[in-house]
Parts: structure tokens; C-alpha cells; sequence
């Protein structure tokens, strides 16, 4: 079955509030990842590599810097027939409205999905890291005919809090669906026989839970019917439950790295995981690169400094004694001489100073955009755009797991972070009394 009879619908997410303030002036999948990428790109490559090419990205909060993205990237020839296009919340005759959840965000674009082509949806998340051939996907809905297959994942007992959990007969049809189970009982209901995974090609290792990935196929008429008979808001808490009493629904099992970027703490795990010296998820692969823009930046260029276990991206100046450990660095970095930066992302700058900008800068007490000499990040994030002095310290000593926002320090899920365009000046390190 061929894939070009797919339409892909990624959502975007509603206001990103557990990755604030990474989405104070951005939407979630709009956030820097592994230094050059947007989270954006992760579905969307997977959607290219695919051979999927016709596809449209819902959104609503802060999207410019996303439009503005996906348009500088996502550019397909003219025989291809390929698009990536933006569906922003928007006021019609039908809605007055923003999205009121997932599902309902594709119901009030119901029409791009009548189209006389498309005899497939497919459902993404925009804020998920994972590399997935969707044209297997494909094969397993098409050969057991399916009206809804969902990508699952095996997991272990101690994970399964957190997610939907699926009951499944022999044959792979879903028989059952439990958000979030939290006691033995509850497992027991959902529980998978572990041989079952490990006949379907995938080793158990102890898993034995099947958890939703929240990634949809639909037959086309399947979801038309699902959206326009029901008032239904949300797909995995209302669609998909519905759809395993109606519908068959095939689960589609996958053995692979799979993140769900949603709080400030998964965030920075996860780019720091991939700085690892053997990182779970590879961002090289010779068969599904990620795509992302194309910029025309010089190498970065290092002066004796010590990098280990780290990810530089282009653009940047590293400076005599600097030392860099299992970290991320993102584009154009400056950092001065003598830093020290650990276990930390560094989102680096959207654009270049000239001299000029930078000295009239000085003279009224703004350091340059920049990290200055001498300054100590341990286990944090830094924003776009920021201006750090000298001798600064950048480090949660206090040990808090959250600590109220400010314009420059504030404590998510315990981790440091540096809001996009905040100024430290020479000197700075959070005190006691920030509490």
C-alpha cells in the first residue's frame, strides 16, 4: 500500500505551560533541541523519510517562530505535490474558537481531510522524539484490515503511571485502555503476555505493559465519522477509547527510543542523553536523517578548550580554557575564556553582534551577547539570546525543585534556567533569598 494517500496531521499542542518558560515566547514544538534542531523537525523528518509529503501542522499559541521555521525548511519541488503548511486556530463561519483539544482541533479542519485523494490520516505529536518508518505502520493497518492502528511501545511496571495503557487480544487488536494505572490491579488488567512480545520480533526485557505512543492511522472515513457524530475533544482520552468499542483498532508494535518532550525535566534529559558518548537516539543515520534549516554558518572554532561528551553546533567561538562536559551547545556561542560549563543546554543566539552594537552596548552596562570569562554553568538551561557578564554562576546550590520566574533565574522540575533574552551582569549567582 502506498503511502502517497496519506494525509499527516501533527499537532501542535496547546500552551506548553509544564515546558514554561522555554514556551514563554515560542510553542512546543517551535523549542531548540540537540542545538540545531527544533522539536518540530523529529516528526516531520520521520513524515519525509517516510515518503509522506503531504502534511499540516496545527497550532495556536506563540507559532510565529514556528511558521517561520517550517517555511524555511520544508520546501518540496513542484512534482513532488508535497507540502508542510500551518493550520493556526482561526475564526470561520463554522468556529468562533480556539482548539479545545486534539481532536477537536482536526474537527475544525475537518475539510482539508475530505479531500477526494486521501484515504489516510495520520495522527503525530509535535513534541516527541523518536525515528519511526510510518509506511511499516501502514502495512500492519492495511493487511489486518484496520480502521485504526496506534503505535505502542512495551514498558515496565514503574513507567506505566504515566501512560495509556493497552489490552490486546492474540491477533494485535485492541481490546481495552487504561490512562495512567497506578495500582497492581490495574496493571494486572492490562497486562501482556510477555512471550507475545517477544514473538513479534521485539525482546520483552521484563516489559510487559503496552503503552500508547499516541501516533494514529485512520482510515479516512473511519475518522470522518468518529469527529462528525461525536462532540469528542481529545483523541487519546476520548477517540481512541470510543473507537476500541466501535471500530477495530490494531496496535502496531514498535521497539525503539521514544521521548515525550513535555516538562522542563524530560527537555533536559533528553538533550543531554544525546550528547552521551553513546546516545540512545542516533541523530546521524545514513537511511533517516533529520532535517532541519539550512544555515549558512562558519565552523565553530575552539581555542584550547577541553569539550568531552558534548554536542557543538556551528557558528560559535569557544575560548582558551574553557571546559565543556555533557553538554549541549547551540548556534552562534560565544563563550569566553575559562568557563565552565557542565551537564547543561545551551540554546545559543538567533543572531551575530558587530563591534559596534557590542561597544555601544558596554558603554551602558550590557555585556556582550554572550557567555563572559570566568563564568560557571552546572546543570542548567540557557535560553536564546541571553547576555552573561563575567564571573557569573549559574548553578541551583540551594537545591531547588522550583523557584518562582523571574526575567533572569527561575527553577523548573529542579532544573536552573535562563529565560531567552534575560541579562546577568559580571558577578551574578542566585542567593537564598531569591526563595
Amino acid at each position: 500500500m502506498s503511502v502517497q494517500r496519506v494525509l499527516a496531521l501533527v499537532l501542535g499542542g496547546g500552551r506548553g505551560t509544564r515546558l514554561y518558560p522555554l514556551t514563554r515566547d515560542r510553542s512546543k514544538p517551535a523549542v531548540p533541541l540537540a542545538g540545531k534542531y527544533r522539536i518540530i523537525d523529529i516528526p516531520l523528518s520521520n513524515c519525509v523519510n517516510s515518503g509522506v509529503k503531504r502534511i499540516y501542522v496545527l497550532t495556536q499559541f506563540n507559532s510565529v517562530s514556528l511558521h517561520r521555521h517550517i517555511r524555511r525548511t520544508y520546501t518540496f519541488d513542484p512534482f513532488s505535490g508535497g507540502y508542510v503548511e500551518i493550520l493556526a486556530a482561526q475564526q470561520t463561519l463554522d468556529s468562533s474558537g480556539w482548539y479545545q483539544g486534539t481532536a477537536d482541533a482536526v474537527r475544525q479542519n475537518i475539510r482539508y481531510l475530505q479531500q477526494p485523494d486521501i484515504k489516510h490520516v495520520l495522527i503525530l505529536s509535535g513534541d516527541q522524539l523518536y525515528r519511526m518508518n510510518y509506511a511499516d505502520m501502514l502495512h500492519t493497518h492495511t493487511s489486518t484490515g484496520a480502521d485504526v492502528t496506534i503505535a505502542g511501545i512495551p514498558v515496565r511496571d514503574e513507567e506505566a503511571s504515566a501512560l495509556g495503557i493497552m489490552r490486546f487480544d492474540e491477533s494485535g487488536v485492541v481490546r481495552g485502555f487504561l490512562e495512567k494505572p497506578q495500582t497492581l490491579p490495574e496493571l494486572e488488567h492490562v497486562r501482556t503476555d510477555p512471550t507475545w512480545i517477544d514473538r513479534h520480533g521485539i525482546p520483552s526485557k521484563g516489559r510487559s505493559l503496552m503503552a500508547s505512543m499516541g501516533i494514529y492511522l485512520f482510515d479516512r472515513d473511519c475518522l470522518l465519522d468518529l469527529l462528525t457524530k461525536t462532540d469528542y475533544q481529545d483523541f487519546g482520552r476520548e477517540v481512541f477509547p470510543a473507537a476500541i468499542r466501535a471500530k477495530k483498532v490494531q496496535l502496531h508494535p514498535f521497539d525503539g527510543y521514544w521521548e515525550d518532550i513535555g516538562t522542563i525535566r524530560s527537555y533536559y534529559q533528553c538533550n543531554i542523553d544525546l550528547a552521551a558518548t553513546q546516545p540512545p537516539f542516533e541523530l546521524a543515520s545514513a537511511e533517516a536523517a533529520i532535517y532541519s534549516r539550512a544555515r549558512f554558518l562558519p565552523p565553530t572554532r575552539i581555542d584550547g578548550a577541553s569539550v568531552r561528551h558534548s554536542l557543538i553546533s556551528d557558528g560559535g567561538v569557544i575560548g582558551e580554557g574553557a571546559v565543556i562536559e555533557n553538554s549541549v551547545i547551540g548556534l552562534r556561542c560565544r563563550i569566553g575564556r575559562n568557563v565552565v560549563i557542565r551537564n547543561s543546554v545551551i540554546l545559543g543566539n538567533d543572531f551575530y553582534e558587530d563591534e559596534d552594537t557590542i561597544s555601544a552596548n558596554m558603554t551602558r552596562g550590557l555585556p556582550p551577547l554572550a557567555i563572559g570569562d570566568g563564568t560557571i554553568i552546572e546543570g542548567a538551561i540557557i535560553d536564546k539570546n541571553v547576555r552573561i557578564g563575567r564571573r557569573a554562576r549559574i548553578v541551583n546550590d540551594q537545591g531547588w525543585e522550583t523557584l518562582a520566574d523571574s526575567d533572569r533565574f527561575t527553577v523548573r522540575d529542579g532544573v536552573a534556567v535562563v529565560p531567552k533574552d534575560a541579562v546577568i551582569p559580571d558577578g551574578w549567582a542566585p542567593e537564598p533569598s531569591l526563595t
